[in-house]
Parts: structure tokens; sequence; C-alpha cells
């Protein structure tokens, strides 16, 4: 008989950016489970704490995203070299085109990529070679529908963006994640009262039969992280429901 395996990520240390719920304490939960030490960054400070104790993270820093000042100073002032750097601040936005005004088409456009950009630019002098940073784009933008609006072109700008980027930041890889519907807080706040009859829709009609979850999407961010030989690419991770 074999001994147990070694943990995938020991000794190595991994941020979390809107790692205080869903997607990012789900990864930072599989990420411990692996050996990694966690660092986490949100907007909510105390749900920040609450994930800290419950992680026993390294440190975990309250900022918003969306502010480069604050994303440059948080990575200024992290201790030691880093591995893996994820991102899952941030969704899409829907509505019809021509109710947006220009500074809502342009930031919509462009919000993902330019926070991604300042993280990469902030991150990559204190990581590792061979670590990654990953990004949350989604499957869902990708067909075209009434009310999906400007999402579809904000989708469809990441596969790029993130490959461009991998060339530019190797040693260190850069990949992405493309969700579809997971069931975490966020979804559950933006349903409202719809949540049960879209998880049912989804349990009838995905060829998985079930719904995704956080922990889904966390397997998949390990697994990225921990083989070096991936970098540049897009990763579907939706049941199948893009092509349903």
């Amino acid at each position: 008989m074999t001994g147990s395996r070694e943990p995938e990520l020991a000794g190595q240390t991994v941020v979390l950016i809107g790692g205080s719920s869903g997607i990012g304490l789900e990864t930072a939960r599989r990420a411990r489970a692996e050996g990694a030490e966690v660092v986490i960054a949100g907007r909510d400070p105390d749900r920040l704490r609450s994930a800290a104790e419950e992680l026993g993270a390294q440190r975990s820093a309250a900022f918003d995203a969306g502010d480069p000042a604050a994303v440059r100073g948080f990575f200024a002032g992290l201790p030691g070299p880093v591995d893996h750097v994820m991102v899952t601040a941030g969704g899409p936005r829907y509505g019809p085109l021509l109710e947006m005004d220009t500074d809502d088409v342009r930031e919509a456009l462009s919000e993902h990529i330019v926070q991604g950009l300042e993280v990469a630019r902030s991150a990559v002098s204190k990581m590792r070679p061979g670590g990654t940073l990953i990004f949350m784009g989604g499957t869902g933008g990708r067909r075209i529908g009434h009310g999906s609006g400007i999402a579809s072109a904000a989708t469809a700008a990441l596969p790029p963006f993130v490959a461009a980027l991998a060339l530019e930041v190797a040693p260190v890889r850069a990949n992405l994640i493309a969700a579809g519907f997971v069931d975490t807080p966020l979804s559950a706040t933006l349903l409202g009262d719809q949540l049960e009859a879209r998880r049912d829709e989804l349990r009838a009609t995905l060829p998985i039969g079930r719904v995704v979850g956080p922990a889904d999407v966390a397997a998949l961010a390990v697994h990225i992280m921990s083989n070096t030989a991936l970098t540049g690419a897009t990763y579907d991770i939706d049941g199948g429901q893009q092509f349903v």
C-alpha cells in the first residue's frame, strides 16, 4: 500500500482577492487543505475577519479591488514571496446597450481587464516563477441574447487578455476560469426568491444533473495552481450550461 500523498500546495502562499465569501473563500479552504498559507482580501471587514479566523489566514486586508492605489498598497505591504494570486472580486453587468451611457459602457468593457492588469502589475514582482495569476470570467455571456447587453463583449475580451498577459508575466503563469451559474451567496442575493426555481431548472437541464457549487470551482483553481504546465488558457466550468 502506498503512503498518503503529499499536499499539492505544501509550503506555498496563495493570495485570494475576494476571499471572504463564495468561490474565493472555498478556494482558500481548499488551498489550506493542500498545505498552503493563505492571504485573503475583501471589501467587508466583518466578513473578512470571520473568514480569516476560520482559515487561520496568514493575514487579511480590507480594500476595494477596483481601487488601483489600494491594490498597489496591498501587494507592496506583503512581506514575503507569494506563489498564486486569484481574483474573484466583481461580477458581470447586464442590461440593454442603448440604455447605458458612455461611461457605463467604458467601465463595463474594461473593468475586469483594468483590475486584472493592476493586480498583475502589483503582484508579479512578488511571485515565484511557476506560480499563477487566476482570473474569473463566465461562459454565460458567450450566448448573445436579449438582456445580456454588454456582458457578451466583456466576456469575450477576457481570454485573449489573459493569454497575452501570460506571455508578458512569464515565468509566472496566468489563467482564466470561466464559470456558469455557481450556487454562491452572491447568486442567492441576485436571484432572491427565484433561487430555488433556478436550481431546479439547472438540475433538470444540465448534462451533469446537478448545480455547480463553489467547491467545484475551488478544485479547478487548486489544480491550475499545482499544475505548472498550464498558462494562457481558459477553463470552462459550467456543468455543460452553455450547450443546453
